[in-house]
């Protein structure tokens, strides 16, 4: 299994960098960790709020993507969170020094970007998990410029 870093496999960058590794990936799930850290962003004195367990999903989900892109030679590029249902979990807060783990299954992927994922985020005393809908379009270009109408297909 190849390995990359965490910054390698995601399209942001410094701060905004929620994840501190892959544990393990394949061609349907991946397996993330963080550990939460005073200072760190978004960390309050009562540690992590749970609903940064969403973004901390998405990203696992990102870095899913950026295995299988590099894998094959490609090139990282960003992808978009569509919707999350049934977030739940057991906390309100991911207690610092706490060590998450963020696993997500690939529950459906089409060739256009389109993708939905289970996850979960587990640690000691700690639950969380949720479905989440993605889209990694192959050229996200035209959902990035704010003077596109958003058809890249132009069938309007």
């Amino acid at each position: 299994m190849t390995t990359w870093t965490i910054d390698q496999l995601l399209p942001h960058a410094g701060r905004m960098i929620w994840l501190d590794r892959v544990v393990a990936w394949d061609a349907e799930s991946i397996v993330c960790e963080r550990t939460v850290r005073p200072g760190a962003h978004s960390v309050q004195p009562g540690g992590l709020p749970a609903w940064a367990g969403i973004e901390l999903m998405a990203q696992a989900i990102a870095a899913w993507n950026g295995c299988q892109v590099l894998s094959a030679g490609g090139h990282i590029r960003p992808g978009f969170l569509l919707g999350t249902r049934g977030y739940r979990s057991n906390v309100a807060y991911f207690p610092i020094g706490g060590v998450l783990r963020v696993h997500a299954v690939r529950v459906f992927h089409d060739d256009d970007g389109m993708g939905s994922f289970t996850c979960r985020i587990d640690a000691a005393g700690v639950t969380a998990d949720a479905r989440l809908t993605v889209f990694s379009p192959p050229d996200p270009a035209p959902f990035l410029d704010p003077h596109n109408p958003i058809d890249p297909k132009a069938t309007s």
